[in-house]
């Protein structure tokens, strides 16, 4: 192991590091034999990032050498589509139906082509996969009235949650600013101006810890088993860091043997690789090639209420705000197509081409109403 030199990328592309206090980031080759007896193993992510995902196949493929006897968790899959992951690893289900079936439309919506390399990985050499996440209603429903606000048979069997650090605190303050929330922009200068007190960001942060509780405990229940698997759980970054998440759940629910690995793009601020972010980063660097054009969004979020689309929340500066959408609408019909679930209102939208208008029928109280969502021409 060596210190990197000034003038060196933090993380330079196709390298391992392991983040320090001084005198400062350092090279290192993981041990996967010893990665490889942990009792977990986390995989943070950007999910729109290809080569994030193509870094944790040969993660997984590098840990599957050492024991074969592996659960692959997934943020991405609610509980309930559980019986969905085990038909696919058994070879029943082609992609289309797989991806149908385990509503992938309506719950994640990134582009399957970014997750079904790892999906054929534990397909080919029948690794179990494991749904990790609970039904969006439950974050959503504690977000909006606080853990002790939803009743015990709601909760999908999830216990409650160790509490927040007060550095996950301050880490979740950023993010609930970045969402809109009214309140003082937060950095360390001006931790004094938020109050984190405040009802919203509490029950903001329950939301928060509710979602790590739940992906703990599902890797938790497969980390007990007798002979138990090595368990790799694939989510999201700001679920790993620092171990403020899922890690930190882990430890209360007594699987301390886990580790925390992360994808590093290369453009990434130095700055932000503070000491213990994860146990390993590798450096992925940008492709020099053309980006996929993003899929067109109205921004918003939706909720399926008995067979109707109603407006969850509306996005500042969103085509659906400037159009006049409001929270409560229930959408009745897009481009004269009759809709009932999120998921065919994404899949319409994502067929719009750039330049073009889609009319919208829509129910505003006891009003219907008619507009039309305008696209930008493609850059």
């Amino acid at each position: 192991m060596k210190p990197l030199a000034a003038a060196e990328l933090c993380v330079p592309a196709g390298k391992w590091v392991s983040p320090q206090r001084e005198p400062g980031p350092i090279l290192v080759t993981p041990n996967f034999d010893a990665l490889a007896s942990r009792q977990a193993v986390l995989l943070g992510e950007s999910h729109d990032s290809f080569e994030h995902h193509r870094w944790q196949l040969h993660t997984l493929a590098a840990l599957y050498a050492r024991r074969p006897d592996m659960i692959i968790g997934f943020e991405m899959f609610p509980r309930r589509v559980q019986p969905v992951l085990d038909r696919w690893v058994r070879g029943e289900l082609n992609e289309q139906d797989f991806l149908e079936q385990s509503e992938w439309r309506k719950v994640w919506n990134y582009d399957p082509a970014l997750y079904l390399p790892l999906f054929h990985f534990a397909r080919m050499n029948r690794i179990p996969m494991l749904a990790l996440n609970v039904d969006r209603k439950l974050t959503s429903l504690v977000s909006e009235r606080g853990w002790d606000a939803v009743p015990v048979e709601l909760r999908e069997g999830v216990t409650k949650p160790a509490p927040a650090s007060r550095d996950y605190l301050k880490f979740l303050a950023r993010v609930y600013q970045a969402h809109g929330a009214s309140r003082p922009a937060h950095d360390d200068k001006r931790e004094q101006d938020f109050d984190f007190n405040d009802t919203g960001f509490r029950y903001f942060t329950e939301g928060q810890l509710t979602w790590d509780r739940a992906m703990a405990e599902a890797i938790a229940a497969s980390a007990r088993k007798p002979d138990a698997p090595l368990v790799v759980g694939i989510m999201g970054s700001g679920h790993v860091m620092h171990r403020y998440g899922v890690p930190h759940q882990l430890d209360d629910l007594g699987i301390r043997a886990s580790a925390v690995l992360l994808a590093w793009d290369a453009q990434r601020d130095c700055t932000e690789l503070a000491p213990a972010i994860a146990d390993a980063v590798f450096g992925v660097a940008a492709l020099n090639e053309p980006e996929k054009p993003r899929p067109p969004r109205l921004g918003v979020a939706l909720d399926d209420v008995a067979g109707k689309v109603r407006i969850k929340e509306v996005a500042k500066g969103s085509i659906a705000e400037q159009t006049g959408i409001q929270q409560e609408d229930v959408l009745l019909e897009l481009a004269g197509q009759r809709v009932a679930q999120s998921a065919e209102v994404s899949q319409i939208v994502q067929r719009q081409a750039p330049g073009t208008w889609l009319p919208i029928k829509l129910k505003r109280g006891d009003e219907q109403i008619e507009v039309v969502a305008k696209f930008p021409p493609a850059q």
